[in-house]
């Protein structure tokens, strides 16, 4: 019997894997290793407790799933439909500038190994190999290569780190560390606070991935949250190491961060190769591209899918026995692609902008989603530790959200 549960909860690993990979993108390898880089260790406990305070709203989307047997979105329909049309705007910026952000960062990685192509050609290639992934196998491919992914960039990272702290030279003597408790530094704090570990919109996406993994085997309550544990915490574990790599290899340098993600990716590849050795460009650049790539398929995969999901919920009731049905996903998945690689090629130099503007906004509606995740969930009773656990979360992103927002009109 032991031997039969243990079975049934390695094969319902999935969904909560191909979140962790959707979430070591720009967070992690951007927000992260730069909070490490300008503020060494000083926001580590800021990125933990993000992730314990968040930690609720994405377990509700698991067990709303699993106890009702519809997805996320559908519950949002169930409250109203004002609700999936907030949604809906919110995730179709999202896709589009996600997807560009992405690519663009991905293809940037890959130039390391390829300088001989530019960006735009880079992310054409990386595009067409997602949609070859994505459209033979779906969620089914996926859902392994995720798996595989993500064990071979934990495996990495961690010796990553291993290196970085035999190797680490402290910074000099007279080195005053730059405080990130300043105003100068409150966009910093919000961007990354807004993407970590995720933006709020991928509980709904981790739903749907969830609907898909039900329909290849049978998932219990427990080995939902099973899987989405895992997931959710090797992510959090994850980030912390971002931030050390980051600490340990350019805090204290005397080169200025460089902000861009693209840049800064390349610029700490580079800076790696000059403080341990050439040779460890080849290995953190590895890391640095299969961590994004992984995100950019599960960002191509997740947003078409709650975008489908969406229209069809939102198409009007066929007047004929014949039902209105969605595009299929693949449609979505390329229209979206097109969409990103739009705005590459001609808007390439706002799209630092447009990202700063995504994760700002993922940051202020998150407690809107949570308090909705929440609403959903408390369909079914939950234990007071948890409906405490979730009040104090709530709080918490609403008080900083509200807080960011008087800063913003008033400059104070």
């Amino acid at each position: 019997m032991t031997h039969i549960t243990q079975s049934s909860r390695l094969s319902a690993i999935g969904p909560g894997v191909i979140l962790a990979a959707a979430a070591v993108g720009a967070s992690h390898l951007v927000a992260s290793t730069q909070a490490g880089a300008l503020f060494g260790w000083q926001l580590w406990w800021v990125i933990l407790l993000v992730n314990v305070l968040k930690y609720p709203f994405f377990r509700f989307a698991v067990s709303y799933t699993l106890q009702h047997n519809e997805s996320l979105i559908a519950g949002y329909h169930r409250k109203g439909r004002f609700y999936l049309w907030a949604f809906t705007a919110l995730n179709l910026v999202a896709a589009v500038v996600n997807t560009a952000g992405v690519l663009l960062l991905t293809a940037s990685l890959l130039q390391l190994f390829i300088p001989q192509l530019s960006t735009t050609v880079l992310s054409w290639l990386i595009l067409v190999n997602c949609w070859l992934i994505l459209m033979g196998g779906q969620y089914r491919t996926l859902d392994k290569l995720s798996k595989w992914i993500m064990a071979s960039l934990s495996i990495a990272t961690v010796i990553a780190v291993g290196i970085a702290w035999w190797n680490a030279v402290p910074p000099p003597a007279d080195f005053v560390a730059p405080s990130p408790w300043k105003l100068s530094a409150l966009a910093f704090l919000v961007a990354m606070v807004g993407w970590m570990p995720v933006p709020i919109e991928l509980s709904a996406i981790s739903s749907l991935w969830l609907r898909s993994k039900q329909k290849l085997t049978q998932v219990t309550l427990a080995h939902g949250l099973f899987d989405f544990n895992l997931g959710y915490w090797v992510t959090a574990a994850l980030a912390l190491l971002f931030l050390a790599l980051g600490a340990l290899v350019q805090f204290g340098s005397d080169q200025p961060i460089a902000m861009a993600g693209s840049q800064f990716a390349s610029q700490f590849v580079s800076m790696y190769g000059s403080t341990i050795g050439q040779w460890s460009e080849y290995l953190v650049g590895a890391i640095a591209f299969l961590c994004m790539f992984g995100t950019t398929l599960a960002v191509l995969d997740g947003y078409a899918r709650t975008l489908r999901e969406s229209q069809r919920l939102l198409l009007p009731k066929s007047t004929t026995r014949k039902p209105n049905r969605p595009f299929p996903l693949n449609i979505w998945i390329i229209g979206q692609s097109i969409a990103g690689m739009l705005v590459i090629m001609y808007f390439k130099s706002a799209l630092g902008p447009m990202l700063t503007f995504a994760m700002t906004l993922a940051f202020l509606t998150t407690p809107f989603f949570a308090w909705l995740n929440f609403q959903l969930a408390k369909r079914r009773p939950m234990s007071r530790l948890l409906n405490i656990y979730a009040w104090v979360g709530l709080v918490y992103l609403a008080g900083f959200a509200l807080g960011y927002l008087y800063y913003l009109l008033t400059g104070y």
